[in-house]
């Protein structure tokens, strides 16, 4: 059962020679997420090897041109590769007119359909969730309107252990409710507490993207425990003024939330192409929060499988 995340792009409002704008990849038990679709998305998923197709659901932060442009294109090739299902894109309200266009423009009869969901970026909400996973937008603060966003796996049934069948040989539906956390009740009426028939649950993972923002204390009970935490990295703390009057955030604030957050790792991304040196960014981070990284686009992080103790 997967949970990984790929960096598609991983710079700010100027791409470079290494560097595409924004966008992330992130495949949840084979659910795929795009989250943000900065210019040459379509062209980072060939050249990563990611099927386009398997994409229903796109998730954009905000409405800025780094975050954004690669949209176009990448609704153009589905067109040109005869997609039929639907493409749902959650986001600012005002994406609505920016489909509108595409679809006046540049969409033809009986292409697939584009849906929009409007995402209020006021409070958190849960704005999607499936039988495999659950994902809460909440409010960032930059220059315009702007949300992060949360994935969270759900808990997956218990498994029953084979020598608690063989030795109790429970009826099936007693064994959908063992699954479910329930004990078995014997024919006698005594009890058999479900942690002795079952393997201990596995652990529900998570993924946190915070870009664009200032920051942010307010954001830390939202993400709280997180395992993957991606959060902007613009500049460097020489440079907090600057991080401050552009609305960003610095390598070093990036991981005083990841360590108020309880995260297990810090993505480190949306760097500042005025930086040739990123190593500055990753030392400021590190003496705050030890597991922090910078992510280079390309870069895949899986959050491995692990069971619960129990006491």
């Amino acid at each position: 059962m997967t949970f990984s995340l790929t960096i598609l792009g991983s710079s700010s409002a100027l791409p470079t020679s290494k560097r595409f704008p924004t966008a992330h990849l992130l495949n949840v038990n084979e659910r795929f997420f795009l989250i943000d679709c900065g210019e040459g998305t379509q062209i980072q998923l060939r050249r990563f090897r990611t099927r386009m197709g398997r994409i229903n659901r796109i998730f954009i932060s905000h409405m800025h041109g780094d975050h954004i442009f690669g949209l176009f294109g990448l609704l153009s090739s589905y067109q040109l590769l005869g997609r039929t299902a639907d493409l749902h894109i959650h986001g600012p309200g005002e994406l609505n007119e920016l489909i509108g266009f595409y679809k006046k423009n540049f969409a033809q009869a009986g292409d697939f359909r584009i849906i929009v969901h409007a995402v209020s970026h006021r409070r958190a909400q849960v704005i999607f969730e499936d039988e495999r996973v659950e994902v809460t937008a909440f409010p960032l603060r930059h220059r315009v309107p702007t949300s992060g966003y949360l994935f969270r796996e759900k808990p997956a049934e218990l498994n029953v252990r084979k020598d608690a069948l063989d030795m109790y040989k429970p009826l099936i539906e007693q064994v959908v409710a063992i699954k479910k956390g329930e004990d078995l009740i014997l024919s006698d009426g005594s009890v058999v507490p479900n942690e002795d028939l079952t393997l201990p649950p596995w652990k529900t993972r998570s993924y946190a993207y915070c870009t664009d923002t200032v920051y942010d204390p307010a954001i830390v009970e939202i993400i709280k425990d997180v395992d993957l935490l991606y959060h902007e990295a613009t500049f460097s703390d020489n440079d907090k003024e600057l991080a401050a009057a552009t609305l960003h955030s610095t390598a070093g604030q990036a991981a005083e939330i990841a360590r108020m957050a309880g995260a297990q790792k810090l993505l480190l991304g949306h760097f500042s192409s005025r930086y040739k040196d990123l190593d500055v960014l990753l030392k400021q981070a590190a003496a705050v929060f030890p597991e922090s990284y910078l992510v280079n686009d390309g870069d895949s992080f899986e959050v491995e499988r692990k069971r619960e103790l129990r006491p």
